[in-house]
């Protein structure tokens, strides 16, 4: 009988530990940033996307598994997405709401409810209405549009100047002037002339001293290069170049970009923040951002910034960095 009063004891025993296993369980498998580190064992020295990776890590913008590793070719999610925005950037407000368990999604004490609350605040990413949706995946055009409006980042067309061949243009003031007329000469008296000639040669001589010494290019070494005696050579203004254009230029899948989307695409890539891999030319704007392609974009956007080093153009990452008239 003794030994039958022990079993409940023992039955709700295993019970509690269960649940505490369980309650243990559920943040290791949630919190994707746990540890911090400065190397993982999935990121190999020669992977693509390594300095990006390594970059962030020594700073603590991102941090590993429970398990140790990054898994650079996982999908990325909001929830993650927000913790790396939190560690990266510092802008001011926007608005204000109560916390990330604002969200009917986001339960109380969940592990990026501080990072969601931060990201919102200061405008990098929303809700849908009542929803954050943290576990959703995060494409890559949507993490390009979150980083350019966190950070106010517009682009800004630049008008550039190119030297032609082409005759110089007669300025108008020269073309408005008059043909000049053939003067009849006047036969004057003798007389009358011998009294007119000190006055002519007073004006004679005033008008060899006012004539400018730029007319005789002997003289002048450097009339030579002026658009007046080189009228072949001409500095004209082009255009500048479109957000549609410098979109269209970059990327061949530039079509997959929705219209209101091209201005954040071009105000990125204009500053060398987006990394395409393996090909510099397709964005990919709809495919799912990995959590390495998102190291590569996150360290881009704070070199722009002044905040880390640029890549080193030796490096092997650096053929990855979409630059605007490179792209093959």
């Amino acid at each position: 009988m003794n030994t039958l009063r022990h079993f409940p004891i023992i039955g709700a025993s295993i019970i509690t530990v269960g649940l505490a296993i369980g309650a243990v369980g559920i943040p290791l498998i949630s919190n994707a940033q746990s540890s911090p580190q400065s190397s993982f064992p999935d990121v190999a020295p020669d992977y693509w996307a390594q300095p990006f990776i390594k970059g962030l890590a020594e700073r603590n913008i991102i941090t590993g598994y429970p398990d140790g590793k990054y898994r650079p070719k996982q999908a990325l999610d909001r929830d993650e997405f927000a913790a790396i925005i939190r560690k990266a950037f510092d802008q001011p407000k926007e608005k204000d709401i109560k916390s990330g368990s604002a969200y009917k999604d986001v339960p109380q004490g969940y592990w990026a409810s501080q990072a969601i609350e931060k990201s919102v605040e200061e405008g990098f990413l929303s809700g849908n209405q009542d929803l954050f949706r943290p576990r959703q995946e995060v494409s890559k055009l949507e993490a390009i549009n979150a980083l350019t409006k966190g950070l106010d980042l517009t682009y800004q067309p630049s008008a550039s100047t190119v030297t032609t061949n082409s005759p110089a243009i007669v300025p108008p003031y020269i073309r408005r002037r008059p043909t000049a007329k053939k003067r009849t000469r006047l036969m004057l008296p003798i007389g009358i002339t011998s009294l007119m000639q000190p006055l002519l040669i007073q004006r004679a001589n005033a008008a060899r001293i006012t004539q400018p010494m730029n007319n005789n290019v002997g003289n002048n070494p450097t009339a030579a290069n002026t658009p007046a005696n080189n009228p072949k050579e001409t500095t004209t203004a082009t255009a500048p170049l479109t957000a549609a254009a410098i979109v269209q230029k970059a990327y061949k899948d530039a079509d997959k970009i929705p219209e209101n989307a091209v201005p954040r695409v071009a105000a990125a890539t204009t500053r060398n923040i987006v990394v395409n891999y393996p090909n510099t030319n397709i964005l990919n704007p709809n495919q799912a951002i990995s959590r390495g392609e998102t190291a590569a974009l996150v360290y881009q956007t704070m070199a722009a910034q002044g905040k880390v080093p640029q890549i080193s153009n030796n490096s092997p990452a650096a053929k990855y960095i979409v630059k605007v008239g490179e792209n093959k």
